[in-house]
């Protein structure tokens, strides 16, 4: 009978209780559970969006999924390992602010320029649209993808043809309290 891993090693533990802000007994459990569901240690796109659309079964999480899987994936083999996974986890759920402004970003750069520009926010926020489906009534200037990304732009006094850095982009949640409500939505979940 072979032996899957059911631990992790204490050289694993520690980096990750180094890397996260989980503790021992929490890394464990969420180990086991990773596992469980992904007996390789590797979690593919395609079993990713499965998971994604038992939480959203009116909406279609495949654009997301995909935009976000390529955040988790951070040495980019196509899958996430527990690793990835669990840092992941723990900045969206339990990071600060920052962290998670940092993390939110990289989601829209998604060519790793360091800047966002129309297109970039508009491809998430579609995205996010359609993962939501009808679930969520939204209020008339954010009716559309294109109303919402429109909307981040006058916010920072910028037109579309503008790009974001990171600094503007902090100053966006600061000036929306939707981003900031939705970067905080996993707090205390987990």
């Amino acid at each position: 009978m072979g032996k899957t891993v059911s631990k992790l090693s204490k050289d694993d533990l520690r980096s990750l209780r180094q890397a996260t802000y989980f503790d021992k007994r929490e890394l464990q459990q969420w180990y086991k559970g990773f596992m469980r569901d992904c007996p390789s240690g590797q979690l593919s796109e395609e079993e990713f969006i499965k998971v994604f659309k038992q939480f959203f079964p009116f909406g279609d999480p495949v654009d997301y999924c995909h935009y976000l899987f390529k955040v988790f994936d951070i040495d980019q083999t196509n899958y996430i390992d527990f690793k990835e996974f669990i840092i992941a986890l723990s900045i969206t759920s339990r990071g600060s602010l920052d962290q998670k402004i940092n993390w939110s970003f990289k989601l829209y750069d998604q060519k790793k320029t360091g800047k966002i520009n129309y297109d970039d926010i508009l491809l998430i926020i579609t995205s996010v649209y359609k993962l939501i489906g009808s679930m969520v009534a939204l209020p008339s200037d954010e009716r559309t993808p294109e109303l919402r990304t429109e909307k981040f732009f006058k916010l920072l006094g910028k037109t579309n043809k503008d790009t974001i850095d990171m600094n503007e982009f902090k100053q966006l949640v600061k000036l929306d309290p939707s981003i900031m409500n939705s970067l905080n939505s996993f707090d205390g979940l987990v």
